[in-house]
């Protein structure tokens, strides 16, 4: 912070490092939920992305920054793969354009280009589907929802991307959406003009149809500790849908980390990070210590309702040869191992 506020007032030069530790915020609201000064911690973390707007603005971010913002603009996504191939994870899924359904589900950046995330995403939907949810998605007319870039520091990108996003989301006529990831809900729930359109989260979803599933009767108990993603979590106080979840599926333990709820530990995967890479890995990382702590508990399984937190901490589990102690799994798919 007080690199921040030198800057600002124009007592040092914005040099490689300071770009590196102003890009490195995840935009996760940790340090607002643990600042001791009353008169600022509402403010920090508007004060860090004011920052990076400031450094966007004067064409100093890290080369791996503009990079994601040139992407985003040129293709539509922080990946720069070509829109042709938004909806390949869909391929041999049966999955309907959005025709006026009830549902649009968004998949996002990540869950139409990254490969775990395109795990992620067949399972949710196939699973929408066994549960009776009627939904269609854009396919390759879907663009990115713009947090991350926003989170980034490129406010004029954001607003175009949500201009761009709103006016597809008008021509069809859409009432209700789920989105894949939560950075995605955070931003068309908060930042999206969207009268009269609801937002989920799939994990909220899942919560009204989890009681049509049938389970098959487990032969001992399997222990599960869930991560709270912070754009669901902090930024949005959603804890307990995807925990109602877990406690409705015969064979589940589920025990909490000492890190929790408004308390957890970020992946820091979030504000464009999993992108950017500007954080890198090692034991000292985020990821890992938060790994760490799951794997205290206990547990077998770390449940995770966000493609970018599977895939950072499935790259800590690696990278710390945990793979025999720990498990991540998304929530459909610890739902879908367990039905009869």
């Amino acid at each position: 912070m007080w690199l921040l506020y030198a800057w600002m007032n124009g007592k040092i030069e914005p040099g490689k490092r300071f770009q590196e530790i102003m890009f490195s915020c995840a935009s996760c609201r940790n340090c607002v939920e643990h600042c001791t000064l009353p008169k600022i911690k509402d403010h920090l973390l508007d004060a860090f992305t004011a920052g990076k707007e400031e450094l966007v603005n004067l064409g100093t971010v890290p080369s791996s920054v503009r990079d994601c913002l040139t992407h985003a603009y040129s293709h539509g996504n922080l990946y720069g793969i070509p829109p042709k191939k938004w909806d390949d994870w869909a391929n041999g899924l049966d999955i309907e354009t959005y025709s006026g359904q009830d549902y649009l589900f968004y998949v996002g950046d990540a869950g139409s280009f990254d490969p775990r995330g395109q795990i992620i995403a067949a399972s949710v939907a196939s699973l929408l589907k066994k549960g009776g949810i009627s939904f269609g998605i854009l396919g390759k007319e879907e663009r990115c929802d713009g947090n991350d870039v926003k989170a980034m520091g490129e406010k004029e990108l954001f607003a175009h991307l949500v201009e761009q996003n709103m006016k597809r989301f008008h021509a069809r006529d859409v009432k209700k959406i789920i989105t894949l990831s939560p950075h995605a809900y955070n931003t068309m729930k908060n930042d999206y003009p969207l009268e009269g359109v609801s937002v989920f989260h799939y994990s909220q979803i899942f919560e009204r149809i989890i009681d049509h599933f049938t389970f098959t009767p487990p032969d001992s108990a399997v222990t599960v500790t869930f991560h709270d993603s912070c754009y669901l979590g902090r930024h949005n106080m959603e804890y307990a849908s995807a925990r109602r979840v877990l406690g409705k599926i015969p064979g589940i333990a589920l025990v909490e980390m000492d890190r929790c709820f408004q308390n957890a530990f970020c992946c820091c995967g979030g504000g464009g990070n999993v992108f950017t890479d500007i954080l890198g890995g090692g034991p000292e990382s985020p990821s890992a210590k938060r790994i760490h702590e799951a794997s205290e508990t206990g547990a077998q399984i770390l449940a995770v309702t966000c493609p970018v937190c599977a895939t950072m901490f499935e790259d800590a589990v690696k990278s710390g040869n945990l793979e025999n102690r720990l498990q991540i799994k998304e929530l459909s798919e610890i739902i879908t191992e367990r039905l009869l």
